[in-house]
């Protein structure tokens, strides 16, 4: 039964990784037309422990330069009328919103799947 648990936690932990990098790419995407707002990144690694299962690590702000963006309206102008924009680009936050999704799917298939093989034997020990 120890390996259906493992199973289980390394699945478990990978559902955790990718709901975190969901939840700060869905923090860039509503926050890509905030001025001044740097991309956030969050970054993977294994457990210490040596079990295979996955961490996230610090939360990293992308030092790509900001977008200058013109409108001498806007209360952020300077003299020449640009104001510091964020540097989301939309079409990567989407594609690694896609890709962490399909992670996601893939650990919560392995979680089912262990579930249901956990099922079957338990179901073969009792005949």
């Amino acid at each position: 039964m120890s390996d259906f648990s493992s199973a289980l936690g390394l699945s478990t932990s990978g559902l955790r990784a990718q709901a975190a990098r969901l939840r700060h790419l869905s923090e860039n995407i509503a926050n890509a037309d905030t001025p001044g707002y740097r991309r956030k990144t969050v970054s993977f690694h294994a457990d210490a422990s040596g079990s295979g299962t996955v961490e996230t690590g610090p939360v990293n702000l992308a030092q790509t330069p900001l977008k200058k963006v013109f409108d001498p309206n806007h209360p952020l102008a300077d003299e020449t009328g640009h104001f510091a924009g964020s540097n989301v680009d939309l079409l990567i936050e989407i594609t690694d919103a896609r890709e962490a999704q399909r992670s996601y799917e893939a650990n919560l298939k392995m979680f089912d799947q262990t579930r249901q093989m956990s099922s079957s034997l338990m179901e073969l020990l009792r005949k």
